[in-house]
């Protein structure tokens, strides 16, 4: 259970370091695949910031499971899982499509929740 554990974590991880970088390099078709279309002109500089902060949360995650070990992991997985949850309202609240809210946002709340759960049973 701890390989798992531990690959579920770090593969949650570099995938929010993936995303990050995608808003940073593919601003536009990385808000397309959010849920939310962005403007063509005005919405750069937030989809920055949107890039920045995932990137950052991915880097965090993989120093928290390298350095701090799988329960300082859990904790940070515990804390994350509210972003995917509060994308799952943004995507509502702004007509994104409902398969994008759930299927994309929900469920991955419901695996950060099943990574944390993992890393608090290592």
């Amino acid at each position: 259970m701890t390989a798992t554990a531990y690959t579920l974590a770090a593969v949650l991880d570099v995938f929010v370091l993936f995303i990050g970088a995608r808003f940073l390099l593919q601003p536009h078709p990385a808000a397309a695949g959010y849920g939310v279309p962005a403007r063509p002109a005005g919405d750069a500089a937030y989809l920055a910031v949107k890039g920045l902060r995932d990137a950052v949360s991915g880097v965090m995650g993989l120093a928290l499971l390298a350095f701090a070990g799988a329960h300082a992991e859990a904790w940070f997985m515990l804390a994350v899982a509210l972003v995917p949850l509060g994308d799952t309202a943004i995507v509502l609240r702004h007509g994104g499509q409902k398969a994008a809210a759930f299927g994309i946002h929900f469920a991955t709340a419901v695996v950060v929740l099943a990574s944390a759960a993992l890393l608090f049973a290592v």
